[in-house]
This record gives structure tokens, sequence and C-alpha cells, in this order.
């Protein structure tokens, strides 16, 4: 059986009052069309315990790798965060689906995604140095972005202003990530009267999305 994790990033925990978990609603609906018998686990992130990369786990980390400390000597707090963190990444690593859904907030993405998303850099358990420099080890999984925006950002002055999408490209691509391309519903902060045309053109991309990505074999 497969494993779609699915990612949300916003505090709403209503779908009727986030457009872009209406759109991975339509998401998911189409997957399990696809593969009836997939799991679905949901993450809303504003409902987890993420730990911070503050001085406990900075210190943890140095500890175990270059300092010669076993887990055993670090102090209390340090392996609860240590711990909490691979709990994390090894949920994530054992999916084989990927969705990410995400508004823009000043340029770039709510900052509890960066939070999550840095308890998933983890040396020999998603990445690996080599020579030629790091590589991912999260190769053969599928992900895809949804992303809403009040604005413009595909087109115009603002083009090079997105940072929330392009950071998460570059996580896919650093994991080993095949990636699809995102789905974005624009514009419906600068043209309101718009918004269900907009919605719906993001619902079509989203459920064609799904059934691509359905139909990708997983190779890990």
């Amino acid at each position: 059986m497969s494993k779609l994790l699915y990612i949300t990033a916003n505090p709403k925990n209503d779908i009727k009052l986030s457009k872009g978990m209406q759109i991975g609603e339509v998401f998911l609906e189409e997957f399990k069309k696809a593969q009836p018998d997939v799991e679905i686990e949901r993450l809303h992130l504003y409902d987890m315990e993420i730990p911070d990369i503050d001085m406990d786990l900075l210190y943890a980390r140095a500890k175990l790798s270059f300092m010669g400390y076993s887990k055993e000597q670090l102090s209390e707090a340090e392996l609860t965060k240590l711990e909490k963190m691979h709990q994390l990444a090894d949920n994530f690593i054992a999916a084989d689906y990927y969705v990410f859904v995400t508004p823009v907030w000043n340029l770039g993405a709510p900052s509890i995604l960066k939070k999550y998303i840095d308890n998933l850099f983890i040396v020999e358990k998603t990445f690996t140095n080599t020579p030629e420099g790091p590589k991912g080890l999260l190769t053969g999984r599928k992900a895809i972005h949804i992303q809403t925006r009040g604005g413009i950002y595909s087109s115009g002055p603002m083009v090079e202003f997105e940072m929330g999408d392009r950071y998460l490209q570059k996580v896919f691509e650093f994991l080993g990530f095949e990636r699809l391309a995102t789905v974005v519903a624009e514009g419906m902060d600068h043209f309101p009267k718009q918004i269900p045309e907009i919605m719906a053109k993001a619902k079509e991309e989203a459920a064609e999305a799904a059934r691509e990505m359905a139909k990708l074999p997983i190779t890990l």
C-alpha cells in the first residue's frame, strides 16, 4: 500500500476558510479515485509540536556528529528534542507521495513550514555528503506544491520576489524527489470578483496533477 503525506501550513483549521485546502481536497479526492488503497496522513503543521533549531538541538547534533559524545551523555532537553526531530523525519521518510499546501505570506511561506523542514535535514537519513556535494536520499518519491497567492507572481514585476514555492522546490530537489509542477491560484486579493474563476481553474489543475501523480511509479 502506498502512503501520501498531506502537509498544510495554514493557521486556519477549517477547510471552508482556506482556499488552498479547498484545492487540496480536490487533489486528494482525485488521487483516491486513481489509488483507492492509498493511505493518506494529514499533517496540519499548526497543530503539531515541532522543535526549533535552538541551542539544545544545535549542541545535540554537534556532540553526536563530531564532538565524540554518546546519546547517553546528552542533556534531557537535548535528547528529547533530538528524538522528536528524528520522529518527524522518520514519519516523513515513510511516505511515497507528498502534497504541500501553503499560501504566500510576505513573499514566502508561513514560517512554520521552514521550522518543519528544518527537522527533515538529517545527514545519512534524508541526504548524504559525497565528494561531489550533498545528495538526497529520498529518491523515487513524488512531491507537489499547491500554493495560493493574493497577488500576481507568475508574471510582471513580482516574479522575482516569490520565495515560497522557490524554496520548496529547492527542498524537493535537495532531498531527491521527483517534482510535479506547482498548482497555483493567484490574484485573489487583486481580483476578488474573479475568485470563482481562479478557484475553478486551480481545482481543475489539481485534479489533473493528482491523476498524473497517481500513475507515476514509485521506485524507492
